[in-house]
């Protein structure tokens, strides 16, 4: 009996293995620097600081990426889904730092762009509201895990489909300028390592959301490969306005010079 029970509270090592790999890579978003998933956002929001404009960068994967990572928390929590506190935890973080992303993109956003950011960020608001209050109010027991594992998983899949915005902005200018290297690698990374997470523990709404997850990373980390060494549409034409403006100026002095030197 004793040795039943020893087996019983036993820990795979697979799961174990996983469960620290998920602890390194999605933890070091609560610990700042540690990730360079983290970095590569500080980098990118610097850079809108700096500039002080949002650019061509889209707000809505932030705002979607918020509503999962609130969702995900929300399901995490003991009285919603037991023995899933890693889950629980690291989202809470990662719903902290994508409010302040959010908050910031909202500032320094265009007006028009700004409005839209604004809108989805109400939505997101409502949502995680309802969310929240119907599965504390109305739900109890495992049907309030598994409203709150629909939840999170549809709206998941939304967040992990929000980048194919910047993803066709890289096909039709050719250019990988707002889709970085890093964010893609450590999407891609986080999905895996969150869908054998979800493997191994048997749960189908960290799982399924996540295989999603990973295989839109692996598509954003194909169009890097292709479109790595690309100028961009963009780049090219306003390098080609340069080069045009130029011959016309250079074309200009000449003529210049040679009617001045046929009237001496």
């Amino acid at each position: 009996m004793a040795a039943s029970q020893r087996h019983s509270h036993s820990i795979h090592p697979v799961r174990f293995f996983s469960e620290v790999l998920q602890f390194l890579v999605l933890e070091g978003r609560r610990n700042g620097g540690g990730a360079l998933l983290v970095w590569n956002l500080c980098v990118t929001f610097w850079r809108i600081i700096k500039h002080k404009s949002t650019e061509d960068f889209s707000g809505i994967p932030y705002n979607m990426t918020l509503l999962n990572c609130f969702l995900s928390a929300w399901y995490g929590l003991p009285f919603v889904s037991p023995n899933n506190l890693l889950v629980s935890t690291i989202n809470g973080a990662g719903t902290v730092i994508e409010l302040v992303y959010v908050v910031i993109f909202i500032v320094y956003a265009p007006r028009k762009v700004r409005t839209k950011t604004l809108c989805f960020f109400v939505i997101v608001v409502a949502i995680s509201a309802i969310v929240a209050f119907v599965s504390l109010l109305a739900l109890h027991g495992h049907a309030r895990k598994l409203f709150c594992g629909f939840a999170a998983s549809i709206f998941s899949v939304v967040m992990y489909g929000s980048p194919l915005f910047i993803m066709r902005l890289v096909i039709r200018t050719k250019s990988v300028e707002f889709m970085p290297f890093f964010l893609s690698l450590f999407s891609f990374l986080c999905g895996t390592s969150w869908f054998i997470y979800g493997l191994l523990g048997r749960d189908p709404f960290v799982w399924v959301q996540n295989g999603c997850g990973s295989a839109l990373g692996a598509v954003q980390l194909i169009l890097y490969a292709i479109y790595r060494n690309h100028k961009g549409a963009v780049a090219a034409a306003a390098t080609k306005a340069g080069t045009v403006e130029m011959n016309g100026t250079e074309k200009t002095t000449n003529g210049a010079q040679n009617s001045v030197h046929d009237r001496v």
